[in-house]
């Protein structure tokens, strides 16, 4: 895993992007080359060009997940993404190449080579991830610990990085219970590090179930460290390969004195410039939109075009959000605030379709030009479950120190949420936000959010 701007980012993936941005490119000048006969002419005609179409593959790539790091796809689940990303980027390569100087003669011959480079880039990308396996960069993990928690890691790099070999489990010296599968097990009478050299361990996740006196050899693993071997506790291994901070591996200790958490002047400012340009750009972008889905709300139901709910902000401040209204008027007759769920006999026709494609929350940009949203962040909830999920779940209050989103990390990485087990599930992936928060971590959600959008992943 490589760190950017305080996020992290698998190793495989960044390696995998720039190759094939950097194909592209090249594929391109070469093309532009041999058509102007001069490479001084080059730049002028092409530099934009070909940068606007690496960019835009890089957009509609994040957002179409081909470049998602799981074990679990399918071929038939990669082709997919593979055809989402086309029917996205052909259009988009004519389009930038439509734009090429009125003197430039050969504009559909260029439009046609960057439409097939782009065509056996994206084919390219699906061989890789199902027929040359063996060529991947493979890290070797050693898991020391036996007992429960080491189970859950061993069920996390299986699930998260195909690019992981689990080389073994070794328990610790106070570890009785084995919940790992006895061929795992490793038994050696040699020092820790020296079993990591051993079986050329890249990376070892300290995963021990019984923590107390004499169960963690810190020397061995500060061992272990200089001889550039990485150790990560539990807490950690979750955030860098999950995206997450697991509230139950970690505890007030490592989040008071652990890196992250920053909210300074200029971050915040940066971010609200960032918020309002965007805003504003997806208001104007939307507008044709949001005018069709307010006639479509008249026209099939009886109420009004909007919807407005008290939702707790910032510090436990609280605002009206606005959204289309999805549901009937009476959706909560009884004067009880109940969550969304699946099937949700409460929402009309035009709202399930709105719902589905995201388009009830396009109103909320307006919230975000007011300051009380931001475009990323955690989702604002009722004042309501709040009061409820403070008392629940631990740490819940920590979501409100950065300002609401429109979208957000936990969005982007896991389903609607409708009970308390899933808004504990949610805020893990919200305290890795607030904990590295950037204006990088920002595009990432935004660049994600395309593909929930497109794919209807977690609409409810």
């Amino acid at each position: 895993m490589i760190r950017i701007f305080n996020h992290y980012v698998h190793r495989q993936t960044l390696l995998q992007v720039l190759t094939d941005s950097g194909l592209l490119v090249v594929a391109m000048l070469m093309v532009f080359a041999w058509q102007l006969g001069s490479v001084d002419k080059l730049m002028p005609f092409a530099g934009t060009h070909v940068l606007s179409l690496a960019a835009g593959m890089l957009v509609i790539g994040t957002a179409s997940g081909i470049y998602q790091q799981s074990g679990n796809l399918s071929l038939v689940q990669t082709c997919a993404r593979a055809a989402m990303m086309l029917l996205l980027a052909l259009p988009l390569t004519y389009a930038i190449f439509a734009l090429l100087p009125g003197d430039f003669l050969n504009r559909g011959s260029t439009q046609f080579a960057a439409m097939c480079g782009m065509g056996v880039v994206v084919a390219r990308r699906v061989y890789l991830t199902h027929w040359s396996s063996n060529q991947r960069i493979r890290s070797r993990v050693l898991v020391f610990g036996a007992g429960p928690a080491a189970q859950i890691v061993s069920h996390t790099l299986q699930a998260s990085d195909p690019n992981v070999e689990i080389v073994g489990f070794l328990p610790g010296p106070n570890e009785k219970e084995l919940a790992v599968p006895a061929a795992g097990v490793l038994r050696s009478d040699k020092s820790l590090l020296e079993t990591a050299r051993t079986l050329a361990v890249d990376e070892i996740v300290v995963a021990l179930t019984e923590r107390r006196a004499g169960s963690m050899p810190l020397r061995q693993l500060l061992d272990c460290k200089l001889s550039s071997i990485n150790v990560y506790d539990l807490a950690t291994h979750f955030e860098k390969r999950l995206g997450q901070i697991r509230i139950d591996f970690v505890n007030a200790g490592w989040l008071v004195f652990g890196d992250g958490f920053n909210q300074g002047a200029l971050r915040t400012a940066v971010k609200r410039v960032f918020d309002v340009m965007f805003s504003v750009a997806l208001i104007v972008l939307s507008a044709p939109i949001m005018i069709g889905a307010a006639l479509l709300i008249k026209l099939d139901s009886r109420g009004p075009v909007f919807y407005r709910q008290e939702r707790v902000g910032s510090n436990g401040s609280t605002f009206m959000v606005t959204k289309f209204r999805s549901m009937c008027t009476d959706a909560e007759k009884d004067g009880k605030p109940r969550w969304a769920s699946a099937q949700d006999d409460r929402v009309t026709r035009v709202g399930n379709f709105i719902r589905r494609v995201r388009i009830d929350e396009l109103p909320q940009l307006f919230n975000v030009l007011m300051g009380h949203m931001s475009l990323v962040g955690p989702r604002p909830e009722r004042p309501y479950f709040v009061e409820q999920l403070t008392q629940q779940i631990p740490y819940y209050a920590v979501r409100h120190s950065v300002k609401p989103g429109v979208t957000g990390w936990a969005q982007v990485r896991y389903q609607y949420g409708s009970t308390v087990e899933d808004s504990q599930e949610k805020l893990q992936y919200d305290l890795y936000y607030v904990k590295n928060h950037s204006l990088f971590l920002d595009l990432v959600v935004l660049f994600e959010t395309i593909g929930v959008v497109l794919t209807g992943k977690g609409a409810r």
